[in-house]
């Protein structure tokens, strides 16, 4: 019969425990991230107020959207079509990123570094039950490609104000993206199945 391993004989040497607890070095950086999704959610609510401010003619709040959307058609006396779905585009924008943050930080902190306990949470991210290594480089792929294709859309919407090797350049490096993401995709699948094929097959008893 097996002896089950008691807390002594489970307790790390002192270099694979000096290694093993180097995984918290990374807390800094998650926490530089949580604040970077803080100045996030601060860039937003400036653009959404100034597009309320803009939407009742204040025309300082005007031409606030007019350069931070790079709109070049002027003179812009009143909010129009374009500018609206300029600016609402870069809003998404932010709440893509945001939620690109929140996948690195909470799937990267629970991969990387220590468990967050939430099993039974009412709150807990479905995609975080089942979230590794590979499951999250597939995510984020999957998020900067829409990142990218709002950037696109952006520009295309924009693109009296842009050359055309501009154009190009965007669309090939979101293509690029895409092909990326597609090849990270197959690559964890065709790993993910050979893993699979070396596992040992259980055979029921006659």
């Amino acid at each position: 019969m097996a002896r089950l391993p008691n807390s002594a004989e489970t307790r790390l040497r002192p270099l694979p425990s000096l290694i093993f607890a180097s995984r918290w070095l990374q807390l800094p950086l998650y926490i530089g991230l949580i604040a970077a999704q803080a100045v996030y959610v601060f860039h937003f609510w400036i653009e959404l107020v100034h597009l309320v401010e803009a939407a009742f003619g204040n025309q300082g709040a005007l031409e606030s959207l007019v350069k931070s959307v790079g709109y070049k058609d002027t003179p812009v006396e009143r909010l129009n079509e374009t500018l609206i779905m300029l600016v609402v585009l870069g809003l998404i924008d932010v709440v893509m990123i945001s939620n690109l943050l929140i996948m690195v930080i909470i799937g990267g902190y629970e991969t990387f570094v220590s468990r967050l306990d939430l099993e039974g949470h009412h709150d807990q991210p479905e995609w975080l039950s089942h979230v590794n290594a590979s499951v999250l480089k597939v995510k984020l792929g999957t998020a900067i490609i829409g990142i990218s294709s709002i950037h696109l859309l952006k520009t295309f919407i924009n693109a009296a104000n842009y050359d055309e090797k501009t154009l190009l350049w965007q669309t090939a490096i979101h293509l690029a993206f895409l092909l990326s993401a597609m090849a990270i995709a197959a690559a964890d699948r065709i790993l993910g199945g050979a893993h699979d094929s070396h596992r040992p097959t259980s055979h029921p008893l006659p």
